[in-house]
């Protein structure tokens, strides 16, 4: 029986991606370097930190990486704090509402950084219904390496095997997988180009599951 959900942040509980992706290509413009779609799509589920490692060795950039990261964080934020039409994603408020009242631990294991994923939960008032939350930018290589979930297994007051995945990435899916997870693979209209294949179970709307599907899940 399942007894923790393991979430992605971005793409699963609020598509931030638009405010990624704005501040991303705005960097890309300041630093003058073209990013191709396809490029940019290999980099989504990676941490910031490990996106701008990518870049530096690609595109042979003089700035060490922590700059670079704060340059783009200071972008992000700005863009964060003044977007009126950012959502949860549709449905996954009144499930998390549903797995939260009936007793399933909940944890969060984005590859954001800390200050995003704090910027998410306080504006959304999601803290109280998560016992951890893990920030890819603690760990040194980013998803699809699957510490980050092996991490948050780790915090689950239940053995691995009683653990499942919720990701809407190529690089999400196979770090899940990889962690030996069964995986949910979010298929939503911000999923562009990623893979899901090798998810356990694909869904198209958070609609399709509550509680009772979940808990039975494997």
């Amino acid at each position: 029986m399942i007894k923790t959900v393991i979430f992605d942040m971005d793409g699963v509980i609020v598509d931030t991606e638009p405010v990624h992706s704005y501040a991303f290509h705005q960097h890309f413009k300041n630093l003058g370097i073209d990013v191709s779609d396809a490029v940019y799509a290999t980099l989504l589920g990676k941490s910031t930190k490990n996106v701008y490692q990518s870049l530096k060795e690609k595109f042979h950039l003089d700035a060490d990486i922590q700059t670079l990261i704060n340059q783009k964080r200071a972008i992000f934020n700005d863009a964060f704090d003044h977007k009126p039409d950012l959502f949860l994603i549709d449905g996954v408020e009144d499930l998390i509402k549903d797995l939260y009242s009936k007793g399933m631990q909940l944890i969060v294991a984005s590859s954001s950084s800390k200050q995003t994923i704090d910027r998410v939960f306080k504006r959304f008032n999601l803290y109280q219904y998560f016992t951890d939350v893990v920030s890819g930018e603690d760990f040194p290589k980013s998803k699809p390496d699957p510490e980050i979930f092996l991490h948050a297994a780790a915090l689950s007051k239940a053995p691995k095997d009683n653990c499942i995945v919720i990701e809407d990435s190529s690089n999400g899916v196979k770090a899940a997988k990889a962690a030996g997870i069964f995986c949910i693979g979010y298929d939503s209209v911000h999923s562009k180009m990623q893979d899901l294949s090798e998810a356990d179970v694909v869904i198209r709307e958070f609609s399709e599951l509550n509680f009772e599907k979940i808990k039975n899940l494997k």
